[in-house]
Parts: C-alpha cells; sequence; structure tokens
C-alpha cells in the first residue's frame, strides 16, 4: 500500500469510527460553519453561473448543508465524504430535518450523497457551480485538492473554503514537546499556500480571512478526548506508538495548565483560514 493510500485510509477509519460521536464535541466546527456562511455570502451575491451542482465537499455529518442550501437556493446540492459513516449520519440528519417539514421522511429530491476523495472528486468538469468546504481541506495536498476544485468548477463558478492554518493546536504540541519528539497535529499550511495553490489551478482568489477560533474543556482528558471524538487524532507515521507513562502524563497535564484561560477551562486553538476563489470566465476581469 503506497503512502497515500494508507494515510487515506487511515483519516477514512478515523472519521467512520467518529461518526457517530461526531456533533456532541463538534462545537469549533458549527462555529466554523457559521463563519463560512457569513464570509461566502458578499462573494455569491456577486453571482454564480446559471445551473451547476452545489456541493458540500467534505460533508461530514452534514451540518453545513442547510447554508449551501441558503447561498444557492435552487440547486442540486451534492453531500461529499471521504467516510462512507459521516454521509450514513448526513442522510439522517437531512432526513431528519425534512421531516419537520414534510410528510415524507426521506432525503430531498435536491439531494445527492457521494462518497468520495476531495484530491480526486467524483465530479465532471464544468458541473459544479458553488463549491462549499469546511474544516476538510486540511487532510489534503493543497496542490491536488485546488487542482480538482479548479476542474470541476463551472466558467464563473465560486469555491467557498474553510481550512485550519499552523498556530492550530499549538498548545498541544507545545506541551507535548516536553514529553517526545513525536507528532502529535498534522501540518497545517498558511493562507498564502492555500491562495497560492488556487492561483495555480486557475482560480482568482476574491477574499481571505483568518479567524482564531477555540475548543474549550475543564481538563486535558476532555480535551483530548474531544478532539479524537472529532476523528483529529490521524497524525500520520510520527505519531507516538507508546502510551504515555504516569510521570509523563503529570507533565503533560502540568505543562498545558499554561493554556487555562481566563473562564477557567483549557483551551486549544483553531487557527481558521476562509478562502473565497473564483473560477474566471469569458466577462470577468482576473485580479490575482
Amino acid at each position: 500500500m503506497s503512502e497515500q493510500h494508507a494515510r487515506k485510509r487511515a483519516v477514512r477509519l478515523a472519521f467512520d469510527r467518529a461518526a457517530s460521536r461526531y456533533d456532541s464535541a463538534a462545537a469549533v466546527q458549527r462555529e466554523a460553519c457559521a463563519r463560512l456562511a457569513a464570509f461566502a455570502a458578499p462573494f455569491v451575491a456577486e453571482g454564480l453561473p446559471p445551473g451547476g451542482l452545489a456541493v458540500d465537499a467534505g460533508c461530514g455529518t452534514g451540518h453545513g448543508l442547510a447554508a449551501v442550501a441558503t447561498l444557492c437556493p435552487g440547486a442540486h446540492r451534492v453531500a461529499l465524504d471521504l467516510a462512507p459513516a459521516m454521509l450514513a449520519q448526513a442522510r439522517r440528519g437531512v432526513a431528519s430535518d425534512a421531516a419537520g417539514r414534510a410528510p415524507s421522511s426521506g432525503v430531498p429530491d435536491d439531494l445527492s450523497t457521494v462518497c468520495g476523495d476531495l484530491e480526486h472528486l467524483p465530479l465532471a468538469s464544468g458541473s459544479v457551480g458553488l463549491l462549499w468546504s469546511s474544516l476538510a481541506l486540511q487532510w489534503c495536498s493543497p496542490e491536488l485538492a485546488l487542482g480538482e476544485i479548479g476542474r470541476v468548477l463551472r466558467p464563473g463558478g465560486l469555491a467557498v473554503v474553510a481550512t485550519l492554518g499552523p498556530a492550530t493546536l499549538h498548545e498541544l504540541e507545545a506541551a507535548f514537546a516536553a514529553i517526545d519528539e513525536a507528532a502529535h497535529r498534522i501540518a497545517f499550511h498558511p493562507a498564502q499556500t492555500w491562495a497560492a495553490h488556487g492561483r495555480a489551478a486557475g482560480l482568482v482568489p476574491q477574499g481571505i480571512g483568518q479567524v482564531v477560533l477555540h475548543a474549550r474543556a475543564p481538563d486535558l482528558r476532555h480535551l483530548l478526548r474531544d478532539i479524537k471524538t472529532i476523528g483529529a487524532s490521524t497524525v500520520g507515521d510520527g505519531r507516538r506508538r507508546t502510551p504515555l507513562g504516569r510521570e509523563a502524563w503529570r507533565r503533560l497535564e502540568q505543562g498545558y495548565e499554561l493554556h487555562r484561560g481566563a473562564d477557567g477551562l483549557l483551551h486549544a486553538t483553531y487557527d481558521l483560514i476562509l478562502l473565497a476563489l473564483r473560477k474566471p470566465d469569458d466577462i470577468r476581469t482576473a485580479h490575482p
């Protein structure tokens, strides 16, 4: 098995395992969705090409699908995720919402679910009017994922993305640095890297934003449990392979106390990057 396939398999398994409990620990993910929706609205208002799909790429349990429907009313939505269990949760959630509005309890006609990889999107070239992706692309190669987004967007189409920057979980990395030399988070790319790869894929950055969000918990065990519950425990080959001993755990807890906030809770930073990327058409003037 190649290194890339092994990484994808590990990510898929992590999110399949997390699916049933994900929403219970996904406060930061819900806030990121709300931030992305507010960020995206003015760029969507500038116009989208007629027709085309509205895709939630890396939809998870489907929390962003309502925002996609609001941004792109009347479009056929596609919920796409690498993890089958996440898609099953999304279908259940959408069906439950639909049941509250109509006699039918099935998935609405305006929604399809697709199991697929963001680095190899199973979508036709030029088929997407709006691509939304909230906290999924950080698991991908910027070059591959943005190349695929550029391929599937229609001329004039828009991609709105929330991903994570290098300061994400820096507290965790600093606390573990006193214990071992293993990796305890994935490598996060800065906004400039995402914008550069977007340009290389033929996309024009329309807007770039950055905001700091925080996960909070009363103690380190709860904080790490929540991070694991949202599937974020997959860090690759550099991860620690043996359990922490009692003394190492004590030192880790002591080190993390530096990040207890005025609210009395331990904080973990999520360095949220927001991007709006437009695929030029014959009318728009591109401004890199």
